[in-house]
């Protein structure tokens, strides 16, 4: 993959998240996907676990994702990219913005394995004084 691929691939990724369309984001990842970020308690297998984790997550959180920096791997078999989510609860009225980091590998151009880091305790800012006590 080279940066002009990546770049399209990367748009329709950040749309199909960014619309919360569980069948539009799995259409970016390979059948034999593995996924992992700080919320999933190990790694998510296969588009049927994806399908199932995406469908939770959308309903929890509006999120909204863009790209702040990315650097292809030699080879472009991988990228690393460094974004910006502002995240909230759904039905909630407070947001935060992270900021994190994706090891992505690619399979042509489809993503194989998709590991994500950021600090999940800043999701804390999101919950409401109730929430807490």
């Amino acid at each position: 993959m080279n940066v002009s691929e990546f770049e399209q691939n990367s748009r329709l990724m950040y749309d199909a998240w960014n619309r919360q369309d569980v069948e539009a984001v799995l259409e970016r990842y390979t059948d034999d996907l593995v996924y992992r970020d700080p919320s999933t308690r190990g790694p998510v297998e296969g588009r049927e676990a994806m399908r199932r984790y995406l469908s939770k997550l959308f309903a929890a959180w509006q999120m909204r994702w863009t790209t702040r920096e990315f650097h292809l791997f030699e080879g472009g078999e991988g990228v690393a990219v460094l974004w910006r989510a502002t995240l909230r609860p759904t039905g909630g009225d407070r947001q935060v913005e992270i900021d994190g980091m994706d090891l992505v590998l690619m399979e042509g151009t489809k993503v194989k394995r998709n590991e994500v880091y950021f600090d999940r305790a800043l999701l804390a800012q999101t919950l409401t004084p109730q929430q807490t006590a």
